[in-house]
């Protein structure tokens, strides 16, 4: 007998994404962090009959494994503070309220661990007590099965998997042009730019025919950035101004980037630095050694020159170390081929 086909499946369904997403816009309009908001929208939407219905045992177990995943997905990069917060509260909901007994865990990859520790580090600095304790009670609760792969890996795999859409209102902003604008990372590409012109000018036959050099490059790219910065600002404004530690979170998010930035700089302009100095070194070390050899007297040179040396035989070195005298045309009487004194006269 065939298996028969899951009704659900195993990964995402797209009507409940549906839902989850029109659950996490309401929240997001609400502009708060706070569970007692969350709370509301999941008691207005009746978000917990999303487990009747179900048929079979199997069937149930199935859809909770789904439903956990589709929430897990939102409280994960690259979303917003803000979504991923309601990503946690809906993890938290759906987890308590499913209808499969025992209660089915939350997957949580070994990879993403590290964003849910940043995230909760984040939320104490910002002060955000909801997060904190619904985060420690899946915790305290062993609602997390900790693996080693988001999903399930199996050997009937479609050859061209179906991606999940991403929904762009609840991305968060991007901070890579922010750390672009670091002091360091100016003051480098300065450097650069001075160092290629230079080096330009002192080729001949280029210098003074051919202007590809960009004139201030620097202070053109920081208008483009700032421009940038500004159309941002503009285009996607953070709502509100009720939520001002969630706009500290993000700030803090940016401020971290940049300083890891600088950090990062500065390691790099450190070893920069110790290899021209090592190079600097080599340099003058080198032409001390030349300067030396060129005042050495041109005779002493040649008097010290390199003559190969002799190296006494076999023979020698034996009479040398037995400390007898050594004759010419005279059998030694350790030799085999000896013969006695009398005998050779």
């Amino acid at each position: 007998m065939s298996r028969q086909p899951a009704t659900h499946p195993e990964v995402f369904d797209p009507l409940l994404t549906q839902d989850v997403e029109e659950l996490l816009g309401r929240f997001q309009q609400r502009d708060s962090v706070r569970y007692q908001d969350f709370s509301a929208i999941w008691r207005e939407m009746r978000f917990s009959d999303v487990f009747l219905g179900v048929s079979t045992h199997s069937e149930l177990r199935r859809f909770c494994g789904v439903a956990l995943t589709t929430a897990v997905k939102y409280f994960l990069p690259p979303y917003s503070y803000q979504i991923r917060v309601g990503g946690l509260y809906l993890m938290f909901a759906l987890y308590q309220t499913q209808l499969f007994q025992p209660p089915v865990k939350i997957r949580l990859a070994l990879r993403d661990w590290a964003h849910a520790q940043t995230f909760l580090f984040d939320s104490v600095d910002s002060g955000h007590h909801d997060v904190v304790y619904i985060f420690q009670k899946l915790v305290f609760a062993k609602a997390f099965h900790y693996t080693a792969m988001p999903h399930l890996l199996t050997y009937q795999k479609m050859r061209k998997p179906k991606k999940e859409p991403v929904c762009t209102e609840f991305l968060g902003r991007t901070t890579a042009v922010q750390d672009l604008l670091s002091s360091s990372m100016l003051e480098e590409l300065t450097n650069i730019q001075g160092l290629y012109h230079n080096l330009k000018q002192g080729t001949v036959g280029v210098g003074g025919q051919v202007a590809m050099i960009h004139q201030d490059l620097t202070s053109c790219l920081k208008d483009t950035m700032s421009e940038f910065i500004a159309w941002q600002e503009e285009k996607f404004p953070l709502q509100g101004s009720k939520n001002t530690t969630h706009r500290r979170a993000v700030d803090k998010e940016e401020e971290s980037s940049s300083s890891r930035v600088k950090r990062l700089s500065s390691i790099k302009q450190r070893s920069y630095g110790s290899y021209q100095e090592a190079s600097r070194y080599r340099r003058h070390r080198a032409a001390g050694a030349e300067a030396s050899q060129a005042s050495a007297p041109r005779q002493v040179w040649e008097a010290a020159g390199p003559q190969r040396k002799k190296v006494p035989s076999l023979r020698e070195r034996t009479c040398k170390s037995l400390g007898e005298p050594q004759e010419d045309g005279a059998f030694l009487p350790w030799m085999m081929s000896a013969v006695e004194k009398g005998e050779a006269d």
